[in-house]
């Protein structure tokens, strides 16, 4: 009868602030793993391209071609190493903090 509360959910409390709250987290995690994903993608092709491709022209030689699976290779591995020891790095100083004496 009365619109006093519509759009408004009283019911649900902490519970739905929780939910939203991990839905945003969420969001951020997938953006922020997108832009890794396109600077990865950037930076393999303004390195690897410029080392292995000299004089560009209408297709790649087999010689540029294995150049260029060979640095992408390398590059998406070094990228990985860093962002493994990165997280890791993360987490130990996330656990010093919750970890240590009140």
């Amino acid at each position: 009868m009365s619109d006093y509360n519509s759009g408004y959910n009283f019911g649900g409390g902490a519970s739905d602030m929780g939910n939203k709250k991990q839905e945003v987290m969420d969001k951020v995690r997938g953006e922020l793993a997108l832009a890794n994903a396109q600077e990865l993608i950037n930076k393999i092709n303004e390195k690897c391209y410029d080392k292995c491709v000299p004089k560009p022209g209408a297709r790649l030689e087999s010689g540029e071609q294995a150049c260029l699976s060979k640095c992408m290779d390398r590059y998406m591995e070094a990228w990985n190493v860093v962002s493994r020891a990165y997280v890791g790095r993360i987490q130990r100083e996330s656990a010093g903090q919750y970890g240590g004496a009140m």
